[in-house]
């Protein structure tokens, strides 16, 4: 029989960041297995260099940074996060049930970070793989600019879900909600521009389409084989799993592979 972990609560509701972070660090390092934070408002580094098997929920929408350098802990957002999730990431798993603000994964390393909304611009910049570490960013809905710009390894989705919904719909306003998902409208547009830009390894599914206008000139589109196929459905099943999706319903929809053609875009700026 598996022993029942205990929940452990913090109210963070006043507290300045670096005490709350003393307070995670300390109910990790004396066994916790399960954290809830309620009441945070904007509190910054929750999750830094955490190591090992804990689940820390998250009630309230927590600052920047949230989870750098994380190392093997899982984290749950029941709300929006800010910028910087999941920076310079090694392990573990970050779900966010909104949305997220820039530079979502940047410098990742391993990992993964599952995201119910929208993200905001250079997600997923300077992402890489190291050693058996593949890190993987899914985004449900739409993405501005810059999109695994200088990307060297991983696996970057995006599913456009809440796009799909406000095309359905006569909602227009940005502060009005989709009917449905609950998310606001931000860009009927699935990724901005200059996607891909210095992108030199990895890979980027889109559901959907994209322009060429809008792609880095180091990357190419192409049509998906069985390989892909299977790499999709290995992570989007349990994407599907942590927001309750009908992971048929989300793969009943064509992608688009962005891939780079060299794996030295500069190379001919900077070298000899």
């Amino acid at each position: 029989m598996k022993k029942e972990s205990k929940v452990f609560r913090i109210n963070a509701r006043g507290l300045y960041y670096k005490e709350l972070n003393e307070k995670v660090h300390q109910a990790v390092n004396s066994g916790t297995e399960e954290l809830v934070l309620d009441n945070v408002n904007g509190q910054r580094y929750i999750g830094d260099g955490l190591a090992g098997d804990v689940k820390i929920t998250i009630n309230g929408v927590p600052g920047n940074d949230l989870a750098v350098f994380m190392d093997g802990p899982t984290i749950v957002v029941n709300s929006n996060a800010q910028d910087g999730i999941g920076n310079t990431m090694n392990a573990g798993k970050i779900v966010v049930h909104g949305d997220v603000g820039d530079i979502a994964g940047h410098s990742m390393r391993g990992g993964k970070i599952y995201i119910r909304g929208s993200a905001g611009y250079r997600t997923g910049i300077h992402m890489k793989s190291y050693k058996d570490l593949y890190p993987v960013i899914i985004i449900g809905g739409t993405v501005r600019d810059f999109l695994g710009e200088y990307m060297a390894g991983g696996l970057i989705v995006v599913l456009g879900l809440n796009r799909e919904r406000s095309q359905r719909s006569t909602v227009h306003s940005p502060q009005k909600k989709i009917k449905g998902y609950g998310l606001p409208t931000m860009d009927y547009r699935l990724v901005g521009n200059y996607c891909g830009t210095g992108m030199h390894g990895g890979t980027m599914y889109i559901r959907g389409d994209i322009e060429d206008y809008q792609l880095g000139k180091e990357v190419k589109k192409f049509r998906l084989n069985d390989e892909d196929d299977k790499m999709l459905g290995k992570y989007l099943k349990e994407y599907c799993a942590c927001f309750s999706l009908d992971f048929k319903e989300v793969m009943d929809t064509d992608f688009v592979k962005l891939i780079p053609h060299t794996h030295r875009p500069y190379g001919r700026l900077y070298a000899y």
